[in-house]
């Protein structure tokens, strides 16, 4: 990120224009959206901001343009329509201390202008750092279309009673009322039409408390997916955003915790191969005890809960506590390495059975018994199983030796760092220690079903059937 994003005190500053013509102009429209004092300098200037000017919206400054021009702005923008003027304006301006924007000329500006979604007070800001301004603006066309026009009136309703709520309510209460406000029957209210209603509906969970669905705390069990930002669910972000406290696994990106609540806090519970410095029973019993304290809490694991991530013995420590819980689904492993490799885990004809099992049971690596029955047709996602390669490969070989298998190692799986690997099964132990291949990798290992003649026939038959 070159650029930091931040929203500047507008009101009675003072911003400087220089320029009279239509790039001015549009600056002008931007920020008289604003309670800042323009300033516009130009010895001419066109009839819209002639007519600011005239209205008293604007003061017009016909020059000299000087260092004392630019004193006290709190931006300045640079829009004459001249490159060779403007890059003069802009040294001058540098000189004097402001702060700048010099239109079209990115290389330039110290501030870069966004696009803007206002709903005030909400104003939303879309910036690309001025590489795609036509990117920014489409971006700002479906953020319009997801917010409601009145929106912003809304939230300067709730801005009015955030003395009263802070008076009556501790932090938590006013984040469940908030949460309350904005995502419940208020906004909904609201948004039909029905301010006065709203407005009463708020201000009796103030004095009432009576908006909280549960006063006690709760855990999310959020599968985060492989590891990738962009890969977590939307209700898992919302959990995220929710959170008071989130335990987190390893082999996630640090950009998947900049969802989170910023005050939240964040505690790492990774247990690596060998080295469980959390033990599972700690990381449950402080699940329970951290929601007995009321706090909302996130348990955020690598993939899918339910797969492999020992979601089960946290669920029946929640259950057996009746502590309130939910499972927020995430992308398991086996299905981010087959996208990875832009390949299907099934295949219509070739593979009609798909095995999620692992080569790293409670006792150590041992050969997983889907291996010991596979058969044609079948496709075995191979969680941790690296250090059991060995013995799947001699299994294969000694009771298979004729079948065609397709092995496919992916490490990192959608993530920086991604490693995809294809060998023959023979090959798999070699491939694995010349790669470097420890722990952290899907091994899918396909046997895929020859079609018959017949087969073949009836399926472009069906095709030429769907084609008609």
């Amino acid at each position: 990120m070159k650029t930091f994003p931040m929203f500047l005190q507008m009101a009675g500053r003072r911003v400087v224009i220089m320029g009279g013509g239509e790039q001015a102009a549009q600056k002008a429209r931007l920020i008289l959206k604003t309670d800042a004092e323009i300033s516009v300098w130009a010895p001419v200037l066109d009839p819209e901001l002639s007519g600011l000017a005239a209205e008293g919206r604007i003061t017009h400054h016909k020059g000299p343009v000087t260092l004392d021009s630019f004193a006290e702005s709190a931006l300045s923008f640079i829009a004459t329509g001249c490159p060779g003027l403007d890059m003069a304006l802009h040294a001058l301006a540098k000189e004097a201390g402001a702060l700048v924007n010099v239109v079209d000329q990115p290389q330039l500006c110290d501030a870069i202008t966004p696009s803007i979604v206002d709903r005030d007070p909400v104003v939303v800001a879309i910036g690309t750092e001025g590489t795609a301004p036509v990117l920014a603006r489409q971006i700002k066309t479906k953020v319009e279309g997801i917010l409601e026009p009145r929106l912003g009136d809304l939230a300067a309703l709730a801005g009015r009673m955030r003395g009263a709520a802070a008076a009556r309510l501790n932090p938590r209460a006013r984040r469940d009322l908030w949460r309350w406000v904005f995502n419940g029957r208020p906004r909904q209210t609201f948004t039909n039409g029905a301010e006065r209603q709203a407005a009463k509906l708020i201000k009796s969970a103030i004095e009432t408390g009576e908006f909280r669905t549960t006063k006690g705390g709760s855990v999310s069990l959020v599968g985060a997916g492989p590891g990738a930002k962009d890969l977590l669910t939307m209700r898992g972000v919302q959990r995220l955003q929710e959170a008071d406290v989130i335990y987190y696994d390893r082999l996630l990106d640090a950009e998947v915790l900049e969802l989170a609540r910023r005050d939240a806090e964040r505690i790492y519970v990774g247990k690596a191969p060998g080295c469980h410095s959390w033990p599972q029973e700690k990381i449950t019993q402080t699940l329970v005890t951290a929601a007995r304290n009321g706090r909302r809490v996130v348990r955020l694991k690598c993939g899918d809960p339910g797969v492999f991530g020992r979601c089960a013995e946290e669920v029946d420590a929640l259950k057996a506590n009746n502590i309130p819980f939910e499972i927020v689904p995430g992308v398991t492993a086996a299905c981010a390495a087959a996208a990875s490799l832009g390949e299907s885990l099934t295949e219509r004809g070739k593979i009609d059975t798909l095995v999620l099992t692992t080569g790293h049971r409670q006792d150590g690596y041992a050969l997983p018994a889907p291996i010991s029955n596979i058969r044609p047709g079948t496709c075995v996602a191979l969680y941790m199983a690296v250090g059991a390669a060995p013995r799947i490969v001699a299994h294969l070989e000694a009771n298979h030796p004729d079948a065609a298998f397709h092995v496919d190692v992916v490490a990192k799986a959608q993530r920086s760092g991604q490693v995809r690997l294809t060998c023959a099964l023979q090959d798999l132990p070699e491939t694995l220690v010349s790669n470097g291949i420890v722990g952290e990798a899907m091994l899918l290992i396909r046997w895929k079903r020859q079609q018959s003649t017949a087969d073949v026939l009836r399926l472009s038959k069906m095709s030429a059937c769907q084609r008609a």
